[in-house]
């Protein structure tokens, strides 16, 4: 029997999704949270053999949730399953630990076969995925999306700043100084060719159409 923790704030994908998973494990037993305390209050004591994890849930804490996990469950398989660009931040939460990466646009078809792939492999990657690793690990090649060339680090701070955070909390949060997330964001605004906080979620809201 396999031990599944579904990490989504949304009652009816929970119920979508635990429906898909049925398919390919008739037996099993699960667990669902739909905040990030509550979920690693589960991983803190029961033995998992898949999280299925969503980034935007009540007090996510982005690529953090994943290590946070890991300290716990060092082996536990971590699929990310999200509404989020696939193509700007997969490659991120992989480098971060995930072990797939999922969209929530994905046909029902795909998602049993990544959640098949992960508990039998370790590993799941779309062809958006695999066509952006190996874009990453060509020298000179062509990103379509300024978003795209984002670090990872950098990734997080634009997501806070679009959230309304000052400085001050953003290091806080990333657990950096404020020095360091004044050039994360310059860096920021050169890469996407902005000069204000308004106008780049202006630019994002434009890219991620």
């Amino acid at each position: 029997m396999k031990h599944i923790l579904l990490v989504e704030n949304h009652s009816v994908v929970r119920l979508a999704t635990l429906f898909i998973i049925r398919d390919v494990l008739p037996v099993l037993t699960s667990w669902e949270a739909d905040n990030f305390p509550d979920a690693l209050q589960v991983v803190s004591v029961q033995k998992l053999d898949l999280i299925l994890l969503d980034i935007n849930i009540p007090e996510g804490e982005g690529f953090q949730m994943i290590g946070k996990f890991r300290r716990l469950q060092p082996d536990v398989p971590i699929m990310v399953f999200s509404a989020i660009d696939e193509e700007i931040y997969a490659l991120h939460y992989l480098k971060a630990g995930a072990n797939g990466f999922l969209s929530k646009s994905s046909s029902t078809q795909e998602i049993r076969t990544a959640i098949a792939a992960v508990l039998i492999n370790g590993r799941y990657m779309s062809e958006i995925v695999q066509h952006a690793l190996l874009s990453s690990n060509i020298p000179g090649a062509r990103q379509g999306n300024p978003l795209t060339a984002l670090s990872q680090r950098e990734l997080e701070v634009m997501d806070l700043l679009l959230q309304g955070k000052w400085t001050k909390e953003i290091a806080t949060f990333l657990n950096i100084t404020g020095s360091s997330v004044s050039t994360y964001k310059a860096r920021i605004f050169e890469k996407l060719g902005v000069t204000t906080v308004i106008e780049l979620y202006q630019r994002v809201a434009a890219l991620r159409e």
